[in-house]
């Protein structure tokens, strides 16, 4: 018997069916895999499995028993954990304290028992392969790999018989994922159960034991893993075929558009002789903890006691803050677009028109009809669903929220564009729209620079692959030649000790 049974499972929000009459069991022991494209339903039957949101229809029963009005506290005590997509963590609190909020040991007189806290969040750590840090840290003082290795102990620590993970790798380098993989299926071993949502379908095909697969709030099919494909699963997901063929090759007579030499960050990264190209895809990877990420935030004005020369258009430049970089036609997407890229309430128009806003001001006064028309046209020429520039961007889905992003850089009319993890927790088909804008923005002369911790995704979109290690490039390849084994073994370092 199924623990999870989730029988005709209806909810409807204004003008949308998010889930029509969906039945999902889960058992434990196994890996249930979901998939499906933003706006399927995957995360409102999450929600709905959790309480937070209250089905209009249905039934739902945990280990053979019908579950009414049921909320957070009450699938917690049901044995049912969620991690959810969007950390849940409080960052001015320990890691302890997070792990264990509103269930802290009791000590003597009714307070906490801090070394038994400690202890236990301790034991947890090891666990998800974080026994190197101190649970007394402050959680904002983490990397965002980090937090999520956090939100997988937190679920750990109520012994929950079904653990729900929503993305739980997108944050996770390779290495980092290996381990999380282990900790899954020693949950499975234990006879726990897992649901594991993700859009990266080959680790779906790699710890999944079932999949099930939604389409506009409905159950297409659920299949033993075996018995599936990556090529048909996509297929169930989006209606369509999928075709996943490298997209870029050989630049022609290509012009430097951007161009550093000596780039150093003390600590960071040092001496990179580095040249973007007009019409290029650059793509910058290493394993975690390299370099690169400070290096696409150096290049952004983001990083103090920058040394060495950059060059942009053939003038010598300096930025002392984003601002500088912003004036220049420099442009930033970063990988945590709800914190940094995103104004989450305001709306699609106000997002796009942040960066701009001076160049709308006519006396001092913004001109308003200047804001709308910008916002509109990119609604359109970036196909925002839905098309509404008045619509709250926290509302929409991961993959328009990026599109978003991409509008409100674009209305600035950047030369050269820093991508940090541009599909990160978007479904396929919205990633294809990315990587299609992408290369019309580079079709017009503009350059891009871009970090992913999807190797598939760089060796398919870019022309050319920076490997960094240890804060120095190790390696260049080009797009249309690059060996996924050779690129991986750069990243390592192999090559550079072989050196």
């Amino acid at each position: 018997m199924a623990f999870v049974e989730m029988r005709n499972i209806r909810k409807t929000f204004p003008g949308v069916v998010a889930l029509d009459n969906v039945d999902f069991n889960c058992e434990e022991g196994l890996v249930h895999g979901l998939i499906g494209e933003n706006g399927a339903g995957k995360s409102t039957l999450i929600k709905t499995l959790n309480g937070e949101y209250q089905p209009d229809g249905g039934r739902i029963l945990i280990g053979g028993k019908d579950v009414h009005m049921i909320n957070p506290a009450k699938a917690m005590k049901s044995g049912i954990s969620v991690i959810h997509q969007e950390f849940n963590l409080i960052g001015q609190l320990s890691i302890a304290k997070n792990i264990f909020l509103g269930r802290e040991p009791a000590g003597t007189f009714g307070k906490v028992d801090f070394p038994k806290l400690y202890r236990n969040s301790k034991d947890l750590l090891e666990r998800v392969g974080l026994g190197d840090i101190d649970p007394r840290t402050e959680v904002a003082k983490l990397n965002i790999e980090r937090k999520q290795l956090v939100e997988v102990a937190k679920a750990l620590s109520v012994e929950a018989r079904l653990i729900v993970m929503d993305e739980p790798t997108a944050a996770l380098n390779g290495e980092e994922v290996g381990r999380l993989f282990k900790l899954i299926r020693g949950l499975i071993h234990d006879g726990r159960g897992v649901i594991f949502v993700s859009h990266r379908m080959e680790e779906v095909f790699e710890i999944s034991d079932v999949i099930t697969v939604l389409r506009d709030g409905k159950v297409i099919d659920t299949q033993k893993t075996g018995d599936l494909t990556p090529e048909i699963a996509v297929r169930m997901m989006t209606g369509k075929e999928q075709i996943s063929r490298r997209m870029t090759g050989k630049l022609t007579r290509p012009q430097p558009l951007l161009e550093v030499r000596g780039f150093s960050a003390p600590g960071v990264f040092k001496n990179l002789d580095l040249t973007l190209h007009a019409g290029e895809i650059l793509g910058l990877v290493g394993l975690e903890g390299q370099g690169q990420r400070d290096v696409l935030r150096a290049l952004f004005g983001d990083i103090d006691k920058v040394g060495g020369e950059m060059i942009l258009l053939g003038n010598p430049v300096r930025f002392r803050s984003p601002k500088d970089a912003i004036l220049h036609g420099v442009a930033f997407l970063p990988e945590e677009r709800k914190e940094e890229g995103l104004c989450l309430a305001l709306n699609i128009k106000d997002n796009i028109a942040l960066p701009t806003l001076d160049r709308r001001k006519r006396l001092g006064i913004v001109q308003k009809s200047l804001e709308r028309h910008a916002a509109e046209k990119a609604v359109k020429d970036l196909r925002i669903i839905p098309p509404v520039p008045n619509r709250i961007v926290g509302f929409l889905s991961g993959g328009n929220q990026q599109k978003t992003v991409l509008g409100k850089w674009l209305t600035a009319r950047p030369k050269v564009l820093l991508f940090s993890e541009p599909t990160r927790g978007i479904d396929v088909g919205a990633k294809e729209e990315i990587y299609n804008l992408m290369l019309k923005i580079t079709e017009e002369g503009n350059g891009i620079i871009m970090i992913s911790g999807d190797l598939t995704e760089v060796l398919r979109i870019c022309h050319r692959v920076v490997v960094m290690y240890e804060g120095e490039i190790v390696k260049i390849f080009n797009g249309d030649s690059a060996a996924r084994e050779d690129v991986l073994r750069a990243m390592r370092g192999l090559d550079k000790q072989k050196q």
